[in-house]
């Protein structure tokens, strides 16, 4: 499964590289929203907001920073905002029926039904009352937002306002601070990049798990779904981010730009696999017999005819087994003169928990 960009037509000036406070400020809210699921983030979402005022407030919009992600924070103008503050400037100043647009369907929160245009959705109307009741299918608080968003959508906008100046007084600002730099220094590598390099080269690099596929300028993003996305006319930007792993989003709705939100290299040292990594990496702990193999490899380096011995088995046998557990990145194997020895990449195997919710979060 997977989400295909079709980078052709696009030139040099299509390509848009650089951070947004907003779409960060988003990130951050989503990993405050579901800490379970970025336990490498444990230390910041435990002092990140102390008010319980405001983590109640947060939780209200915590649909709009869910898995799906609301266009509403992402760039939708050239050139990108300088600043937080401009951005949250931009959203005050839209009209009730814009905001309706494009917060709609972060409510949902889905691709899987299609949201009726704004202009449909007015009170009372058939339209906006099925709306509400798909949303409240979803959850009991993706049902309460809808009712309030088609009720009054630019009280909703005001208060979204709000708690978001709350959050940037409250922690944003600061880490925005450390931030910034990191990620503005990654932007420029990646304009000298493309001003070197096809696009399409640059982004198999860039993305994690992204390969270049068929002819043409075309690459895949591994994702659980599938999707192909013909980027030009519009121009394609590139938004990195601190907080946004293990998550890649890529944003398609908007007639304004595409926009592709990524974890930074050098912001994260995990390893991201595709679920075909993933799923050779389950497969291969399936069967009992390398189940067991793995037992004694975990003590000690070993050869394969010193495995073959302890578990009564023929070295041919025990070194299918083998085969199998490296090519899944399971065990290690050094040669020492000779001598080939193995051993259990416990590291791996410790991971692997948070491989499994890492990949199916992406």
């Amino acid at each position: 499964m997977s989400i295909v960009l079709d980078l052709g037509g696009l030139g040099p000036a299509d390509l848009v590289v650089g951070p947004s406070a907003l779409a960060e400020l988003m990130a951050s809210l989503h990993v405050l929203a579901e800490p379970e699921h970025h336990p490498e983030a444990a230390g910041w979402t435990a002092r990140a907001v102390a008010d319980p005022g405001l983590r109640d407030e947060l939780l209200v919009f915590a649909p709009l920073w869910a898995r799906f992600r609301c266009r509403l924070f992402f760039p939708r103008a050239l050139p990108l905002a300088e600043s937080l503050d401009e951005e949250l400037t931009a959203l005050a100043r839209l009209a009730a029926e814009d905001f309706l647009e494009l917060v709609a369907p972060g409510v949902l929160g889905t691709t899987a039904q299609p949201v009726p245009p704004a202009r449909e959705l007015l009170p009372g109307t058939p339209a906006a009352e099925e709306y509400a009741r798909r949303c409240q299918r979803r959850s009991y608080a993706r049902g309460e937002l809808a009712r309030q968003l088609v009720a009054a959508p630019l009280e909703l906008r005001d208060r979204l306002l709000a708690a978001l100046r709350a959050a940037d007084t409250a922690f944003f600002a600061e880490d925005w601070r450390t931030l910034r730099p990191v990620l503005e220094d990654h932007a420029r590598e990646v304009r000298r990049r493309l001003a070197l390099r096809a696009p399409v080269d640059v982004l198999t690099d860039l993305l994690p798990t992204a390969v270049r596929v068929g002819p043409g300028a075309r690459v895949r993003l591994d994702k659980l779904q599938n999707h192909e996305v013909r980027v030009a006319p519009r121009p394609l930007v590139l938004v990195p981010s601190a907080r946004v792993w293990p998550h890649l989003t890529v944003k398609n709705e908007h007639t304004s730009c595409v926009v592709v939100h990524y974890a930074a290299r050098g912001t994260t040292s995990d390893e991201q696999l595709t679920v075909r990594d993933l799923h050779q990496r389950l497969m291969a702990l399936t069967s009992p017999a390398r189940m067991e193999l793995c037992r004694h490899l975990l003590g000690e380096p070993i050869t394969t005819s010193e495995l073959a011995t302890r578990l009564g088995s023929t070295e041919p046998q025990v070194s299918r087994s083998l085969r199998i557990l490296r090519d899944a990145g399971l065990v290690r194997s050094t040669r020492d003169g000779k001598l080939v020895r193995h051993r259990l990449a416990t590291d791996v195997i410790r991971r692997l928990g948070h491989d499994v919710l890492a990949t199916v979060g992406r």
